[in-house]
């Protein structure tokens, strides 16, 4: 071996040592660069802009814990007009990539529900006027007309974060400050070891890049107990009109086919419907779209309602599996599980944004929460789980397969009809609309 070879051995481990403190550090108290887009440069942003948004924009955060557990996120203004905001004592464990117990075991299980608490977003409101948010300085606008405030991690690498503060015009809440950062891998590290019990090293590759572990088989006896299983009459109806409200309505502009009218058309034309792509820092992209499977969900089967209980608790609960076959005539199951039919929210269609709206996984939060409910209802405790499954229960990537989650209400009349909605990805749009008609079953999960 050559003097100059150890040489540079020597120097590529000294920078590889050095690479990786400087990339997990975790000092009690940190400096993070807070990233801002304008109108111009984020136009598909699909937020509903204040007429202030970008006054505010000059921020860093200065990130603070004492126990390596609840943080102060302090986004200190970097000019005279800019308040500083304060989120505070935020127990992040509530908010760090962890998974339920029961699915340590098994460790295809294991890796999907790692897997989707890292790909969902989670965005958790805070009261601007309650005990762990603080808003001072500045010009005073933003102290008089702060209406929300919210973290958010979004739904890509280890790490990206989101800070959004929000006002209210003509009886709208809209967006007056957005900004993208990063959370230090090193107590993200730190926090995955400390809530799952997992080395981090055997896991960090796919938690900080995209790595797709289709075809993982899941044994869904480890994530219930079926008591008993009933056939439901269920239909669809591809002429129907699509639905868009609340984010539908604000994110069309970013699907490539805007004449999608009935939900026939998005099996008719999946193959020339393309969304944006949401990539790093976590923002939306025309230049990069995403496709989808829907040909997957060409024809419409029917569903099978099953009681259940979830290693979770004690109590019976309800699943719903929607079965499609494809194009070339393969079967998929969709399979929604762990909630209680008695306590979806009766509504109109058009409300459908109010019913139970949650992404796909096992042990993940809603895409939105408060950071009260949050912290009666920490995700890795949920009995619910979402699976889209090949014939041989095989997991099926539901991100590259266009569909994001689905959306659960009873009709507002009739109690013995329950609406089931699948979300697109990024939840650009609607994608189904299924009725299942519980008729003398309605008495299944308390429905009565």
């Amino acid at each position: 071996m050559s003097a100059a070879f150890f040489v540079c051995a020597i120097i590529g481990f000294v920078g590889g040592v050095f690479y990786l403190r400087k990339k997990y550090a975790a000092a009690p108290i940190m400096m993070i660069p807070v990233r801002t887009y304008t109108t111009f440069q984020y136009p598909e942003d699909p937020a509903r802009h204040s007429s202030r948004f970008g006054f505010y924009d000059a921020r860093r955060l200065k990130l603070v814990t004492k126990d390596g557990v609840h943080f102060n996120f302090i986004f200190k203004p970097e000019n005279g007009r800019t308040a500083r905001v304060v989120f505070k004592n935020v127990d992040v464990r509530l908010l760090s990539t962890t998974l339920p117990a029961w699915t340590k075991s098994d460790p295809a299980l294991q890796r999907i529900a790692l897997t989707d608490r890292e790909w969902n977003r989670q965005e958790v409101s805070f009261n601007p006027h309650g005990s762990h948010f603080e808003i001072s300085g500045g010009d005073g606008w933003e102290k008089e007309h702060i209406y929300a405030a919210h973290l958010a991690r979004n739904c890509l690498n280890a790490g990206l974060w989101e800070v959004l503060l929000f006002d209210k015009e003509n009886g709208r809440k809209t967006l007056y400050y957005h900004g993208w950062f990063t959370f230090p891998l090193g107590w993200y590290r730190k926090l995955f070891e400390r809530e799952t019990g997992l080395a981090y090293w055997r896991h960090w590759y796919y938690l900080e890049h995209w790595d797709n572990p289709a075809g993982l088989k899941m044994d869904l006896s480890k994530l219930r107990r079926m008591l008993a299983q009933y056939p439901v009459e269920a239909s669809f109806n591809p002429n129907e009109p699509i639905l868009r409200e609340g984010e539908q309505i604000d994110k069309r502009k970013n699907i490539s086919v805007e004449t999608l009218s009935a939900w026939g058309d998005i099996l008719r034309k999946s193959p020339s419907i393309r969304y944006a792509a949401f990539l790093p820092p976590g923002r939306y992209f025309v230049s990069h779209p995403w496709g989808n499977e829907y040909w997957r969900l060409a024809k419409f089967e029917g569903a099978v309602w099953r009681r259940i209980i979830s290693p979770a608790g004690p109590k019976p609960l309800d699943e719903l599996e929607l079965q499609f076959k494809s194009t070339k005539g393969a079967l998929s199951r969709y399979i929604i599980s762990g909630f209680s039919l008695s306590a979806l929210p009766r509504l109109k269609l058009e409300d459908y944004p109010k019913g139970l709206y949650m992404p796909m996984g096992i042990g993940v939060p809603p895409f939105h929460q408060s950071y009260e409910d949050l912290e009666k209802n920490p995700p890795q405790k949920t009995p619910y789980f979402c699976l889209w499954l090949d014939s041989r229960g095989r997991w099926i990537n539901h991100h590259e397969g266009g569909i994001d989650g689905p959306v659960l209400l009873r009709d507002k009349d009739n109690p013995d009809l329950l609406h089931v909605f699948l979300l697109s990805y990024e939840r650009h749009t609607l994608i189904g609309h299924y009725v299942i008609h519980l008729g003398h079953h309605a008495k299944l999960g308390g429905a009565r």
